[in-house]
């Protein structure tokens, strides 16, 4: 089976793309002119040859296609229009409820629910989340990812894979750099917590490398519960304790690389992927492409040439 190709919509959020001098401008940008955003990472998609795409944090986000097309299955129909279609969204922290808090799980399945409905009428059957990120090495008092705390994300996991699947829509966790679901432990961890009938797993290659780990070793362990997986090469681990804050996304950056120009065994992950649930998208993840569409091109080549 030849698997369609497909990248987070963060692909295109490079100010170079737009000839804007700032990520603030693009967004700023795009939320007035959401109509305008869309057609042209819709071209630009169309031009890479590939057809699928993730929705994630603004301008990219749901509310943005809803500004620019007023529904759901309008949304749809310009995507088909151009042989496109969403295969997911991704919930960022900044974006939604905190799961740290026990008071906020009405609000976190709201939310969730919210998005799946939108998800189910644009033909998209996935809802990719993360954990919530540790605190800075040394901060005290100290906070542990133990059993105690994945139990409970285990709960709040569950609640909402239950909510969402409701509406025919999979909840799967991505692996993000310097969170509580980052290294090879805390991934295979949280699995054994959690029902494998409600959560899923959407490994990123590049954050579980950053994290010292092995992402063909955590493909292969966790092969059927892999609903979707971030292709996405690194440089080498981190290899110095990051501060934690809102720039912490951005510290990471030296870390990560093109698909084919860094550590991420690439033979090993295809034939990985190729065994789970996921098999059928392999989604490119480029953090602000100068050139996107060169980028993805570059990206697709790489992964067509490790299923060879």
């Amino acid at each position: 089976m030849t698997p369609r190709f497909a990248t987070d919509v963060v692909t295109f959020y490079h100010p170079g793309f737009w000839d804007l001098t700032s990520a603030d401008a693009v967004r700023d940008w795009a939320l007035a002119n959401p109509e305008s955003f869309w057609d042209r990472v819709m071209d630009a998609l169309a031009e890479a040859g590939v057809t699928g795409i993730e929705l994630t944090f603004a301008p990219g986000d749901i509310e943005s296609a809803l500004r620019a097309f007023g529904s759901a299955p309008a949304f749809r129909r310009e995507l088909a229009a151009r042989g496109l279609s969403v295969v997911s969204a991704f919930i960022a922290d900044s974006d939604a409820p905190d799961w740290r808090d026990g008071d906020n799980l009405p609000a976190i399945v709201a939310d969730a629910e919210r998005r799946a409905a939108f998800l189910a009428d644009v033909g998209a059957q996935l809802l990719v989340a993360g954990l919530p990120m540790r605190t800075t090495y040394g901060t005290r008092p100290p906070f542990f990812v133990d059993a105690a705390y994945m139990t409970r994300m285990a709960d709040i996991a569950h609640t909402v894979g239950e909510a969402v699947a409701q509406h025919g829509v999979k909840l799967a966790f991505h692996t993000e750099s310097n969170s509580t679901l980052w290294y090879e432990r805390d991934i295979d961890l949280f699995m054994a917590l959690t029902d494998p009938r409600y959560v899923w797993l959407c490994p990123d290659s590049c954050h579980i490398a950053l994290g010292g780990g092995d992402p063909v070793a955590v493909a292969r362990r966790h092969s059927q519960r892999i609903a979707l997986a971030h292709w996405k090469d690194a440089v080498g681990p981190i290899d110095v304790e990051l501060t934690i804050d809102d720039t912490v996304f951005t510290q990471q950056q030296p870390y990560m690389t093109e698909l084919g120009t860094g550590i991420v065994d690439w033979r090993g992950w295809a034939e990985a992927m190729s065994r789970t649930p996921g098999a059928g998208t392999v989604l490119i993840e480029l953090d602000e492409a100068a050139d996107p569409v060169a980028a993805l091109r570059a990206g697709t080549a790489v992964a067509k040439k490790a299923f060879s």
